[in-house]
Order: C-alpha cells, then sequence, then structure tokens
C-alpha cells in the first residue's frame, strides 16, 4: 500500500445516533401491538380436529346456526370449529370416529351421538360425538345437562350434511 493512499475508515455509527426517543417510543408501541394480536388470536383459536380441514366438515360449520342454547356464536379460529357462549359449547369437526362401544348412545333429530361417561362424571363436562359419521362431529358443553338435547337438536340441520353410515344400536336391537 502507497503511503499516498488514503484508507478510508469505516463510519462508525452511534446507538445515540441511531436510537432516538422517537423511534425508541415506535418501537415500543409497535411490539405492544404484535403482542397483544398476538394474545387475542391465541384467545380465539380453538385446536382443530385431525380432519378439520374436510370439505365435508367445512359445510357443517357453513350451515351452523348464529345463536345455540340462547347463546350467541363466537367469534373463533381453526378449521372446522365453532363456539357458542364464550365457550361454554365448542363444536369440532373431523375428529376420529367412536368404535362401536356400550357408552350412552344418544339420537336427537336422527343424528346419533355417544356421551363420553368418563368426561362427564370426571369434569361435569358433556362432550359427545357423532355416530356412523365420517368425518365425526364432537360437541363440548359446559353448561346444564339438560340443555344437551336442546343443543342437538339445534346442530341436526348442519351436522346432518355428513351422511351417516351406521346407527347406534341397543340391546333390543339385537337377535
Amino acid at each position: 500500500m502507497d503511503h499516498d493512499e488514503e484508507v478510508e475508515e469505516p463510519r462508525r455509527r452511534t446507538l445515540r445516533g441511531v436510537l432516538t426517543p422517537a423511534r425508541v417510543v415506535v418501537a415500543v408501541v409497535a411490539v405492544a401491538v404484535i403482542a397483544t394480536a398476538l394474545l387475542v388470536v391465541d384467545s380465539r383459536t380453538v385446536d382443530s380436529a385431525p380432519r378439520g380441514g374436510d370439505a365435508r366438515c367445512s359445510e357443517v360449520v357453513d350451515r351452523l346456526p348464529d345463536e345455540v342454547g340462547a347463546q350467541s356464536r363466537d367469534w373463533v379460529i381453526g378449521d372446522g370449529v365453532a363456539a357458542w357462549g364464550d365457550r361454554s359449547l365448542v363444536l369440532r369437526c373431523g375428529v376420529g370416529e367412536p368404535e362401536p362401544t356400550t357408552s350412552l348412545c344418544l339420537t336427537a333429530e336422527g343424528v346419533d351421538w355417544v356421551l363420553d361417561e368418563r368426561t362427564l362424571k370426571a369434569e361435569g363436562v358433556s362432550v359427545l360425538t357423532t355416530y356412523g359419521r365420517s368425518p365425526a362431529v364432537e360437541i363440548t358443553y359446559d353448561g346444564p345437562r339438560e340443555d344437551v338435547g336442546g343443543i342437538l337438536v339445534e346442530l341436526e340441520e348442519a351436522v346432518a350434511r355428513i351422511p351417516q353410515g351406521a346407527k347406534c344400536i341397543g340391546a333390543g336391537d339385537t337377535l
């Protein structure tokens, strides 16, 4: 290198020049807005079932009523999901189909539902899954048990869009 050539030193930037008070305020506000948005989205997310993206689930969710059991429908995020009454009632389409069982099976307006008796006894929450329909639909209801029958009737029109391939049978139905 010749002595005649000048070596150009890189410009040094100090944090003082980059972090002005206005930029700090903008950054803090941006972080707060993003964090709040993520919390709101997370609080509205309902876990989708494995087959929640199935076209039949989309059809069910599109046909669900705005009100069930005098409770308004909630805004929720997830494939094949819906909720009412601040999530006291949650519907998830695309859950696993129940195997033949001795658990209580209810028929409401032609749709068969199997009650998860263990969850009801342990937690006091009614969890019912359609029987004989693929994909299956599950509802979770954390409210008075006497409301369940009416809820199932109100959901029938949408859930019946999934064809029934098998029916619940009782002891009197066997040979």
